[in-house]
């Protein structure tokens, strides 16, 4: 929307400057920001200029339908079928401005009377308007003119003006209300009294003579109770009570906004304050996890220290004998070698056979790779607060590692076996993450190029699920490897006492029992451990009462365990 801008006169210019700063509003065009000059009032009951009415951008246009009356030039006739659409800079409403343009609208004489008073009010004087030269001592009510002295006078001596209504300044000051006549637009100097009921407007009586004088016109103040009743009712009964309504609507919709403010206020300081809080605890959770990883750091390095050391001892120890044993044996005579043969030996052998000489395997175990953070793993509290993330440094105990599943028992030709390998740290506890290097190996027993593939998934628990499909019968001897070493699968103790094997002790005979009511697994052919028993060539075995607790045993096994004796470990 553009300000409008028109041409004005040095005194108009210099009366609006005047009122830059005016304390009633009223008086003054929300969109030119001066005093109103010719205030039109648009049909949402708004007031502004007509100059800046004509200034506002057209919202639409739209096109209609117009009867042509007789002596309607064509001009008026184009002009009557288009609409034109504006918004209204108040209330942002549509409204539609009559064909004659802004002067088509209704005048907004109130407005004018508040411009009046507020020039009134101004400390610095008025200017005549007729002349522009003395200072307005007086203001015809008809003419809406301030005028000096000079000019009141020739203004009441001209035969046109001279039934004017002129009144002095001070009088209109002193009084702080104004009461103009309100002028027909069409008779200059002619005042609105009549009503012309049928066209529903006020004329003059000139208009009244001519242009209605068919109509029935009656006073203004005959037919203004009537009117203003209306006018009064709609305001009253409808319009009033539903301003209250909106008033208190809105006045609840106020109270809700400034409640939702002191309560989203309310929130955001105790977000902000949990937010803090919980930040505290995280960083304090954040320095207790960086403290024990540097216990770990420290407690790790000094083991690895102390290993570098004692390494560092011994080669220091060996290698200055062998240097010496190699320098005598190259360079001594005879006698001195014999001479230095005893001490040499005995320093040599006690290496050999007590000094410190790890194997390859168990040096430097310890390269970090256990230590891992788990960040979504609970953590416990911290100032009340829910913490997550903890540091992880277990390793891995090869001794507790354990082999698991019926795959490492028996398979089937042509279908996958299955065989979990779980590695465990020092306290027989499940390590709760993946990453070792694991290697299998299967191999035919009797066939030793005959290798089978196997597949190792990491489960990231701390478990190893092994696949294989076996393509020939046979024996399979399994390797299983954790960080190049191999997991020894250990048996569970045996509780019980192992018996003689009742076929082969009984002689063949088929109703033979052991003295614990216990039946031998295969009955009469043997005692079930893949061999065959001799009758009157008694061997121990466990029978079938102890087999249930127990795991079944290779022929080699059972044949190295002595009468009553426990089977402690086995390894395959």
């Amino acid at each position: 929307m553009s300000q409008p801008e028109q041409t004005e006169s040095p005194k108009q210019q210099t009366l609006n400057s005047e009122h830059e700063q005016l304390v009633n509003p009223k008086a003054v065009c929300n969109v030119c920001k001066r005093l109103y000059r010719d205030p039109k009032i648009l049909p949402c009951l708004h007031t502004f200029c007509s100059d800046c009415i004509a200034q506002l951008e057209p919202f639409s246009l739209s096109s209609r339908s117009a009867e042509k009356r007789e002596g309607d030039t064509a001009e008026r006739q184009e002009h009557a079928a288009v609409t034109v659409t504006v918004l209204c800079p108040d209330c942002d409403s549509e409204v539609d401005l009559p064909p004659s343009g802004p002067a088509g609208l209704s005048t907004d004489h109130l407005a004018l009377d508040e411009v009046f008073l507020e020039t009134l009010v101004t400390d610095g004087p008025l200017g005549c308007d007729l002349c522009g030269e003395g200072g307005a001592e007086s203001r015809c009510e008809v003419c809406c003119f301030n005028l000096c002295e000079f000019c009141c006078q020739a203004h009441r001596r001209q035969k046109r003006t001279a039934s004017h209504s002129v009144q002095s300044l001070q009088d209109l000051k002193s009084g702080g209300s104004l009461s103009r006549p309100v002028l027909c637009g069409l008779h200059p100097g002619q005042e609105l009294r009549l009503f012309c009921q049928p066209c529903d407007l006020p004329v003059c009586l000139e208009c009244a003579a001519t242009l209605h004088r068919d109509h029935r016109c009656c006073p203004t103040q005959n037919v203004i109770n009537r009117h203003g009743d209306s006018i009064r009712e709609l305001v009253t009964v409808r319009l009033r009570p539903r301003m209250e309504r909106l008033k208190d609507s809105m006045l609840k919709v106020e109270i809700s906004q400034e409640a939702l403010k002191e309560r989203a206020d309310a929130t955001v300081n105790e977000v902000r304050a949990f937010a803090r809080a919980y930040a505290s605890a995280v960083e304090a959770h954040c320095l207790s996890l960086l403290h024990r990883l540097e216990e770990l750091r420290v407690q790790r390095r000094n083991l690895l220290h102390l290993q570098q050391a004692q390494l560092q001892q011994a080669l220091l120890d060996v290698g200055g004998s062998v240097e010496f044993a190699e320098r005598l044996l190259s360079c001594g005579s005879d006698a001195e070698i014999l001479s230095a043969k005893g001490v040499t030996l005995r320093r040599l052998t006690s290496l050999a056979e007590s000094s410190y000489d790890p194997p390859p395997e168990a040096v430097a175990p310890d390269d970090g790779s256990s230590i891992s953070f788990l960040s979504w793993e609970p953590a416990g509290e911290v100032g009340g607060f829910p913490v997550v993330g903890v540091i992880h440094a277990k390793t891995v105990d090869l001794s507790k590692c354990t082999i698991e599943g019926e795959g490492l028992q028996r398979g089937t030709e042509g279908e996958q076996g299955l065989f979990v390998l779980v590695c465990r740290d020092s306290a027989g506890e499940q390590l709760a993450r993946g990453g070792e290097h694991v290697l299998v190996s299967i191999v035919h027993k009797e066939k030793k190029d005959r290798t089978m593939e196997s597949t190792v998934v990491d489960n990231s628990d701390g478990s190893y699920s092994v696949s294989y499909t076996p393509e020939e019968t046979g024996a399979y001897s399994v390797w299983v490897c954790v960080k190049a070493q191999h997991v020894k699968r250990k048996f569970r103790h045996h509780v019980g006492t192992f018996h003689c094997c009742s076929f082969c002790s009984g002689g063949g005979s088929k109703e033979a029992r052991c003295g614990c009511a216990g039946t031998m697994p295969g009955g009469f052919k043997g005692c079930g451990h893949g061999h065959k028993g001799h009758p009157g060539k008694p061997h121990w075995s466990c029978c079938s009462s102890f087999v249930e607790q127990s795991e079944c045993l290779p022929q080699s096994v059972i044949a190295a365990i002595s009468p009553r004796g426990h089977l402690r470990t086995v390894e395959l």
